[in-house]
């Protein structure tokens, strides 16, 4: 079936709705106080930043592997003004201190591959040391509602790059998320056709996603589904990414078959997702375009304890594989970033995928950098997250001992500071 060509609704008055009505959803409202609604002047209000010296800790620098001990983190206004070692950084008085002494300072870590339906797990997220994130999509622009949450109160979320909908064949109750999609709604082609393609990008786009994510294989997490089989050409995947670069936005990709991978890294996406079964030939690929590998090792590997035999197998069947081609994306210079694909109402700290990283033979610096600098990249965040030099952003976690030695410590963290505030 084709869809109409119709326009969807203007996106100045689509973003309160869709913001109210997700923020319901996701449950901002309470998290915010009845006394707050979701209006145009609140959108417009600045977010709640602090000021906080962060004083005797041991700072590692993950861009230079760097370690700074009886180091000073000064933040203001959320933003670090000032980090290095005591002796060498002013540290301004009258601002709320925090003693690190004994303890490893990092920058808040990124979940590069997160679904975030509720505040509740964006709230927990932050607490196991994600302080920002990428968002795999939510089946009702939860998480563009989850990133207007971050962005008001920072504490309780992690600085988001929202998807929107899944770009899937079929859409099920989720064509109740907007008006604009209820004409796909009981069409016997589904979501396959170029124009329906091109309009779930552009409703996506429209309500304000920042990435849009698709698929090419079925889910892994289904017993009665297989993940090998394809569920779109690379035709239909060239049609989704040229829609997303019109509107200036990247697509990340849930794939897992070699044939998969191979027509989503040639189809243009800028991040391929899973990737169990990716080859030599499409790593190559991967390493020309500058496509990044989101493996989520963490989701794989949870796959392998489910009470559901077909599941279990498949877990355990799957994990020797993906870290073999983690560490062979590794070694062909493929960017790697740390994604644990939390969802359901179970978030998975991301110091868990960074730890996996380094059992698949990464070393434990460059598996840090996968949740810190390298995925900063990704992300668009360079300036302001992975690191805690002057600019960033004033998120950082503290750790009980040296993450170099016992990357197992990043999943536990002692504190979470988002923008200058303790979680």
């Amino acid at each position: 079936m084709c869809v109409e060509p119709s326009e969807p609704p203007s996106s100045r008055l689509t973003r309160r709705g869709v913001l109210a009505a997700s923020a319901a959803l996701a449950g901002t409202a309470a998290a915010l106080g009845a006394a707050a609604p979701v209006t145009a002047a609140a959108h417009r209000r600045p977010p709640r930043t602090g000021d906080l010296v962060v004083e005797g800790g041991t700072l590692l620098d993950p861009a230079t592997g760097e370690v700074t001990e009886d180091a000073v983190v000064v933040v203001r206004d959320g933003v670090v003004r000032a980090a290095g070692a005591r002796g060498r950084t002013n540290v301004p008085a009258g601002v709320p201190r925090l003693d690190a002494h004994g303890q490893w300072v990092l920058p808040g870590l990124i979940d590069a591959h997160i679904h975030l339906n509720t505040a509740a797990e964006a709230r927990e997220a932050v607490g196991k040391g994600a302080t920002s994130a990428r968002s795999g999509s939510t089946n009702f622009f939860q998480d563009i509602a989850v990133r207007e949450l971050a962005r008001r109160a920072p504490t309780l979320a992690p600085r988001l790059r929202a998807a929107g909908v899944f770009v899937t064949p079929d859409l099920g109750d989720t064509v109740l998320a907007d008006p604009a999609l209820t004409g796909l709604a009981g069409s016997k082609d589904g979501v396959r056709t170029p124009e329906a393609l091109r309009h779930v990008v552009r409703t996506n786009l429209a309500r304000g996603a920042d990435v849009i994510k698709t698929r090419v294989n079925e889910r892994a997490g289904l017993p009665d589904q297989d993940p090998l089989t394809q569920v779109y050409s690379h035709a239909q995947l060239s049609e989704v990414v040229a829609a997303a670069r019109a509107g200036g936005s990247g697509v990340l990709c849930h794939s897992y078959s070699e044939r998969g991978c191979h027509d989503a890294v040639t189809a243009g996406i800028r991040s391929l997702e899973h990737g169990v079964f990716v080859t030599e030939r499409t790593l190559h690929e991967m390493r020309r375009r500058g496509t990044w590998f989101t493996p989520t090792l963490t989701a794989i590997a949870g796959l392998a304890t489910s009470a559901d035999p077909v599941l279990a197998e498949r877990g355990r069947a799957y994990l020797p594989v993906l870290k073999r081609a983690v560490l062979a994306a590794h070694e062909t210079g493929v960017p790697l970033v740390a994604g644990t694909d939390s969802s359901g109402g179970s978030v998975d700290p991301v110091g868990r995928e960074v730890e996996l990283m380094h059992a698949a033979g990464l070393s434990p610096l460059d598996a840090i950098r996968t949740a810190t600098t390298q995925a900063a990249q990704l992300l668009g965040l360079e300036g302001t997250a992975g690191r805690l030099t002057r600019g960033h952003a004033g998120d950082l976690i503290l750790v009980a001992r040296d993450p170099l030695a016992d990357l197992g410590v990043l999943s536990a963290p002692t504190r979470v500071v988002r923008s200058g505030i303790p979680h």
